[in-house]
């Protein structure tokens, strides 16, 4: 079939750049879009050429700091952890054999001050600060002093304990209750055993503490809380050793 043009057309011409340009002039909202971009890219461009040194500082001091931290910590910290256990092996080896009863009160004092030309844990907290074996001999310092009757010196040190440990941490806040009830500040320890026994639930640490907490309470006159700490133990801890007699407490707190 033969092609042809009908009589009289002609192709449309493409419309050039200028027409184009009226045509987003003519839509307002396009054009105030456009010419918003281009006014902030250019003042980008401009900004950056007048400040690309202190850019380029800024971006240096970042690189710098990063590298700083990790050379921190593979160069420093990481060789003082290591030191610091090395230090506390002997302290803790003394510590043990103190709890498990072999002269306690001079065994402690070795873990306390050093022996066997190691340091103690009261030099490792204060040498070795900020590392974590530095943190734990504050737990084992406080501790240490609670066993030895020196109780203002023990919540000093278990205060300054911090973990994640569902275990130590709440037995650090059962050994400040310990201190404080032996200072005879009854309610201060009950605020700490019912802390302790609160922190991270577990079968262990969890009736221990609420079972100290409650005869605490009983102590100062508060039954209801009593009650409660009892009856938790009684519905939730059936098995522990504190659940062992539970009904006897339960009816003193009632």
């Amino acid at each position: 079939m033969a092609t042809y043009n009908k009589r009289g057309y002609k192709p449309e011409k493409p419309k050039d750049s200028k027409e184009e340009l009226e045509v987003i002039e003519g839509n307002s909202d396009t054009a105030e879009v456009i010419k918003s971009l281009d006014s902030t890219a250019n003042k980008v461009g401009a900004w950056f050429t007048l400040n690309q040194s202190k850019v380029f500082y800024a971006i240096g001091a970042i690189a710098v700091a990063a590298i700083g931290y990790l050379g921190y910590q593979n160069f420093i910290m990481e060789p003082k952890e290591d030191e610091a256990a090395n230090e506390m092996f002997q302290a803790q080896q003394f510590y043990e054999q103190a709890v498990n009863g072999q002269a306690n009160d001079s065994l402690y004092h070795l873990a306390l001050n050093g022996g066997e030309g190691k340091m103690g844990f009261l030099a490792i907290a204060d040498t070795y600060s900020g590392t974590n074996a530095a943190n734990l001999a504050h737990y084992y310092a406080g501790t240490a002093y609670l066993n030895l009757g020196k109780y203002k010196e023990a919540i000093s040190h278990l205060e300054k304990f911090h973990s994640k440990d569902m275990f130590l941490k709440a037995m650090s806040l059962g050994a400040i209750g310990d201190a404080f009830a032996e200072l005879n500040q009854l309610e201060d320890a009950f605020e700490f055993y019912k802390k302790a026994s609160a922190h991270t639930p577990n079968d262990f640490t969890t009736p221990r503490y609420a079972y100290k907490a409650g005869l605490m309470a009983l102590e100062i006159g508060k039954k209801d809380e009593a009650l409660k700490l009892f009856t938790n133990i009684k519905d939730n801890y059936k098995g522990s050793v504190e659940a062992t007699n539970i009904d006897v407490y339960l009816g003193m707190a009632q």
